[in-house]
């Protein structure tokens, strides 16, 4: 088990069983059902001051006895994510959809930044008995495992290691390439040429925000994306994060023991003979 400490999930007041409560990185909000609730840089939950995010990003609202979420931003999407993590959805610019799970994880990303939000509800029991294989709701997606080798589920690792050792809900910044390599004791090189494999692989499978190449936004944004889908899927989490100190150590060892053979054959090789040198003095 982790050692990390993680903030205990709030939950639905008893006298206000309709409520919605949002809980980020610790702080809790509770609202009612004549309450429109804005997500975004200048919304109710005014979440930081990042450039990538849009003022008012999504909006929830209570309509026809059910909580409904609206993306009205125009360029981000978000996940959402029961609290099992079997079905997941995407939330395009533009599009809605109600909240059906007593636990719903949102998470989406803006520029470098991943962000995590838990919505709770009373609506315990209405999609009750939902696995994963059970056929799921039109527009929802059937979490499946998609399978990793040991050095891909590192990569992924690495990048992801912020929001895993984060406490509960909240944000955190995407390591850059270099500083994920770094962790893991690779050379960027083998990063990058993993990191393309996963992408492509997870691509094959329907997980949007991968495509594109190394340069400038489009690299920090399929990090982004990657570790949104990673992490809200379960692919890893907070108890797999010794791994990558272990993976750390044994590259250190590894160099280690190279660059001690490479000095030891140095140390022995023969020392070249002159002979026309030899031959003059005679």
């Amino acid at each position: 088990m982790s050692d990390l400490t993680w903030t205990e999930l709030p939950e639905v007041d008893p006298d206000r069983p309709d409520e919605l409560v949002l809980d980020f990185s610790g702080e809790v909000y509770r609202v009612g059902t004549d309450e429109t609730f804005v997500i975004g840089r200048g919304g109710d939950l005014d979440i930081d001051d990042n450039p990538y995010l849009h003022r008012r990003f999504l909006v929830l609202r209570h309509d026809s006895g059910l909580w409904w979420i609206a993306n009205e931003g125009s360029r981000l999407s978000a996940t959402l994510t029961d609290g099992d993590g079997l079905v997941q959805s995407r939330l395009a610019p533009g599009a809605s959809m109600p909240l059906v799970f007593s636990r719903v994880i949102l998470t989406f990303s803006a520029g470098p930044t991943t962000y995590e939000i838990d919505l709770i509800t009373a609506e315990a029991g209405r999609f009750a008995g939902i696995d994963g294989h059970s056929p799921s709701p039109r527009g929802q997606t059937t979490i499946g495992a998609t399978p990793m080798t040991r050095s891909q589920r590192l990569l992924i690792l690495a990048l992801a290691e912020p929001v895993l050792k984060r406490a509960g809900t909240g944000s955190a910044e995407i390591p850059s390439s270099a500083s994920a390599a770094a962790r893991l004791g690779w050379s960027l090189t083998k990063f990058n040429r993993k990191l393309d494999n996963v992408c492509e692989k997870l691509d094959r499978v329907g997980v949007r925000g991968l495509r594109g190449g190394r340069a400038g936004g489009v690299a920090s944004n399929r990090r982004a994306a990657l570790v949104e889908h990673a992490v809200s899927t379960l692919m890893v989490t907070a108890e797999d994060l010794p791994l990558l100190d272990e993976e750390h150590r044994a590259n250190q060892v590894a160099a280690a023991q190279a660059a001690a053979g490479a000095e030891s054959r140095v140390d022995t090789a023969p020392v070249p003979h002159d002979s026309g040198r030899d031959a003059g003095d005679a």
